[in-house]
């Protein structure tokens, strides 16, 4: 349980950060640290040069644009539950991180850094997936937006390029869509077992749906024949029962890949009735 060496150094502003992660192959960001901490207490992770980037107050801010919401990369899950722009316009983001982990994970950990983290089974991925987010990163060749479709790309993969860092969140701003984001745990504040996130559009009835799972492969996915389903004019129980199609759940300790489809058809049509009753 001990890391091996390595090199750390504080950040003083995004530039900086991005100065030295050009300058060495085998440097790691490092934010609040719940994910890469404990991959090199094991030796998952192996960085020779630690460039700590939490300090940077410059990129924790919630900010209300005319049709989006900008959140900065380095704000915490405790502030971004708190926002009181989220909660008006884009609910299912502040009411996620309101859900992960303990009040002591919320106070530290960053939503850009879960989000470059890659994990499959992080709750805020399948979120910007449902929602249509966009991520703003910024390298040695200036900024560039990524869609969320296209910034998770693996296990623990995702689009940034080794000299760049997420530096911005832009979600949309929902109106009257219904949503939810509904998950199965084993135990509270495990990992997700496989959740659901979704956003309905439609009057009385589901016209349009945007509908991403958690933990259901290596990266969080769409559930398209449930979307397509919705669209065509499927009950809501009829396009749930679609939700495992195209789906390689993981079998692990916490649930076995066939349970894990079960989940997702039960969960996707709870988070469905739940977002058509908002």
């Amino acid at each position: 349980m001990i890391p091996a060496p390595f090199d750390y150094v504080v950040a003083e502003a995004p530039d900086h950060a991005i100065e030295l992660l050009g300058k060495r192959e085998d440097a790691k960001l490092l934010a609040g640290g719940h994910s890469l901490i404990p991959a090199m207490k094991l030796r998952l992770a192996r960085p020779a040069l630690l460039v700590d980037v939490g300090r940077i107050a410059a990129l924790s801010y919630v900010q209300e644009e005319p049709d989006s919401i900008a959140i900065g990369a380095l704000t915490r899950h405790k502030d971004v539950a708190a926002s009181s722009e989220l909660r008006q316009h884009c609910p299912i983001v502040s009411s996620t991180a309101a859900q992960i982990g303990d009040p002591q994970v919320r106070h530290r950990g960053t939503i850009g850094g879960s989000l470059a983290h890659g994990d499959p089974a992080s709750d805020l991925p399948s979120v910007m997936l449902a929602v249509g987010a966009n991520l703003i990163a910024r390298g040695s060749g200036g900024e560039r937006s990524i869609p969320a479709s296209e910034f998770f790309t693996g296990v623990f993969a995702t689009a940034l390029e080794p000299d760049e860092m997420l530096v911005q969140i832009r979600v949309p701003k929902l109106g009257s869509a219904g949503w939810s984001y509904t998950k199965m745990s084993r135990r509270a504040q495990d990992w997700a077992t496989i959740a659901v996130a979704a956003v309905v559009h439609g009057n009385g009835s589901i016209e349009r749906a945007s509908v991403a799972l958690t933990n259901m492969g290596a990266t969080t996915i769409h559930a398209r024949a449930t979307e397509q389903a919705l669209e065509g004019g499927a009950s809501i129980e009829d396009a749930a029962a679609l939700a495992a199609e195209d789906t390689e759940p993981p079998s692990d300790h916490a649930a076995s890949s066939d349970f894990r489809r079960h989940l997702a058809r039960v969960l996707t049509r709870r988070a469905l009735e739940e977002a058509r009753s908002r």
